[in-house]
């Protein structure tokens, strides 16, 4: 399983974050479904082509170690999760403190995040959920644990654009932080494919510990 760190490939997903020092701090970017069976380039009929590159650049910019992939096709995200975990886990038994850590998921790529949340178990870790809850997942996907200081991001006109509180509430490990915010870009669901300011420099914030 081959991994970006900072737009450069490392040689498997244990390498990913082989340039950096301890006290550096990782991000995560789990994208859309989109991109599991289209190209980088091509664009989606209603919200246009994904500047996933151009929102990896913009996370290394402001300092990250960034790990991220283009998923393939249909990827089952229970079990990608875990694979996810596994590489938290390694990174911190090298050493890298679990608050320096950051996992950041956009629509089907959030949920993979919240499932992160739920199998990590690790209140230290930072979460982004990006347009990926609405109230029927309270019942669809019960097993959701939410754990970890957590910043929802939706679009007021998303359909995705719903408030997590009611996660939160029945969520049984420890949430220090939390934090939701609403968009009103007027772009629905396509506002996750651009590299816009308004959700990214949030993301920024609570991954640099900002949880105000």
């Amino acid at each position: 399983m081959k991994f970006i760190l900072s737009l450069v490939l490392c040689l498997n997903f244990t390498l990913a974050w082989c340039n950096d020092t301890p006290n550096q701090r990782v991000l995560f970017f789990l994208h859309q479904r989109f991109l599991e069976d289209h190209g980088l380039h091509e664009e989606h009929p209603e919200y246009g082509k994904p500047e996933y590159k151009e929102i990896i650049a913009k996370f290394k910019e402001s300092g990250f170690t960034v790990i991220s992939e283009k998923r393939p096709n249909n990827t089952n995200p229970y079990d990608y999760a875990r694979k996810v975990v596994a590489q938290i886990d390694k990174l911190i038994e090298e050493g890298r403190p679990a608050k320096n850590i950051t996992i950041v998921g956009t629509s089907k790529g959030g949920y993979i995040a919240q499932y992160v949340s739920t199998y990590a178990q690790n209140p230290q870790l930072n979460f982004v959920f990006v347009a990926c809850f609405t109230n029927e997942d309270l019942e669809t996907l019960p097993d959701i644990n939410y754990c970890g200081n957590i910043l929802t991001i939706y679009e007021k006109t998303d359909p995705y654009g719903e408030s997590a509180i009611a996660r939160v509430k029945t969520s049984n490990c420890t949430v220090h932080h939390f934090k939701e915010i609403e968009l009103t870009t007027g772009l629905s669901h396509g506002f996750l494919f651009k590299a816009l300011n308004d959700w990214l420099d949030p993301v920024i914030k609570w991954a640099n510990g900002n949880y105000k």
